[in-house]
């Protein structure tokens, strides 16, 4: 859906969810085309004998929008369609209590809509929300929906500006039949969407005790994350590292949430004796993730790391913080050796990734696999340290992508919210 509306990247589009099942495809939209995202909380006015045939509409900040038609042809009076406009408020203004709390309407004012629903079967909510967001001042309504039928696509594209839907299927049953899971979605997650929506695939900045200044990092969680990975990099490298963001992205397209971080600050970064030292530098990580686990939407989340190089012993020694439960950890051309002592001490499976071609590294990992309780180690062949050979690097973001899945997604939950 966001590849079939890249036309719409622009700074003057919001993407607007329709409670509750468009919540979660707008949070992706959004998140794709950088735009902000609201929901749109509007009212059908159904004519009382045809319930799914609109008098109008009610939408927020007193926005009424009239189908004339309808109402001739129903033979609502004004006093009915006051009736009708009455009841229809009282109900959106208790949706608006629901789902507003902390997120007041973001303007339309002159900016490009784009409406987002998760199927379209009467359409006849998706024309109002439309027609509301075009009363709000939107100068262009885009209709977006992965599946609709096709009697009510051909109605809704005279009524906005562009229609993008994906699918539409003949013959056409209900919005679910093209979906794997369509369970139902809370007003809860619509609010954690919302939350979310604020910091999703943004920079972010970590206070940690004892730093002058908070840590950098760069956070991605999609709308229903299975787990959460945090990333720990090497001396010499940050959290702009183009490798790791490369296995991000393949763990983000899985359903993990992401967090790529720098452990040192700006002033601290030109410090050698920081950079190796590992203990430091695992504090420094579990404090991170302490902070990442209070954020909205990721409380009761389960944890794993992924470390490479030095970053992969400050990971395995952060493992072992009880307050984290770590569920399990990925290293990539990582130096477990550096973490010691602490290697015996790590509960969480872990998977150490290292090239063929790397032969003092693997080494170290095979020593210190034997120490470590729960490890496996796979040799990607052909690699070296850096794994810059073709497909290797893919070859790591599959095999961390699938044991973070089994350890976080489907295997037992071991992390929890942190303590204190």
């Amino acid at each position: 859906m966001a590849r079939a509306l890249e036309a719409y990247r622009d700074a003057d589009t919001v993407v607007l969810g329709l409670p509750r099942g468009g919540a979660p495809v707008a949070f992706e939209v959004a998140r794709a085309l950088h735009a902000p995202l609201d929901v749109i909380l509007v009212r059908k006015l159904g004519v009382p004998t045809q319930p799914e045939l609109a008098a109008g509409a009610v939408g927020e900040d007193g926005v009424l929008v009239v189908n004339p038609e309808v109402v001739a042809g129903a033979g609502l009076t004004r006093d009915s369609l006051r009736v009708l406009e009455e009841h229809g408020r009282a109900e959106l203004d208790e949706r608006v209590r629901r789902l507003r709390p902390g997120h007041p309407r973001r303007s339309l004012l002159d900016r490009v809509a784009v409406v987002v629903d998760d199927g379209v079967a009467t359409g006849a909510t998706a024309r109002a929300a439309c027609q509301v967001a075009r009363a709000h001042g939107a100068r262009a309504v885009v209709l977006a929906v992965p599946v609709a039928s096709r009697q009510a696509a051909a109605v809704l594209a005279r009524d906005v500006d562009d229609l993008v839907c994906l699918d539409q299927p003949s013959p056409f049953w209900a919005v679910g039949q093209v979906y794997g899971d369509f369970g139902q979605v809370s007003d809860e997650e619509v609010l954690s969407l919302l939350d979310r929506a604020a910091w999703a695939a943004s920079d972010v900045l970590i206070p940690v005790p004892g730093a002058a200044r908070p840590l950098e990092g760069i956070l991605d969680v999609p709308a229903r994350p299975v787990g959460l990975v945090a990333f720990a990099h090497g001396s010499g490298s940050s959290r702009l590292s183009p490798r790791n963001r490369l296995v991000a992205r393949v763990l983000r397209e899985a359903g993990l949430g992401t967090l790529l971080l720098d452990l040192l600050t700006g002033d601290e970064d030109g410090d050698r004796d920081l950079v190796f030292d590992i203990e430091f530098l695992a504090g420094r990580l579990a404090a991170a993730c302490q902070w990442l686990q209070r954020q909205p939407g990721c409380r009761a989340l389960p944890l794993g790391l992924f470390g490479a190089s030095t970053g992969a012993a400050a990971a395995l020694c952060a493992a072992t913080d009880p307050r984290l439960r770590v569920a399990a950890v990925v290293s990539r051309g990582g130096r477990p050796d550096l973490a010691g002592a602490r290697l015996s001490g790590v509960r969480a499976p872990t998977l150490l990734l290292v090239g063929g071609r790397d032969e003092l590294v693997l080494q170290l990992n095979r020593q210190a696999g034997q120490q470590l309780p729960h490890a496996s180690l796979v040799v990607v062949p052909g690699a070296t340290h850096l794994f810059e050979e073709p497909g290797t690097l893919e070859r790591v973001a599959d095999l961390a992508r699938d044991f973070f899945l089994e350890h976080l997604a489907h295997g037992p939950h071991l992390a929890a919210s942190p303590t204190g």
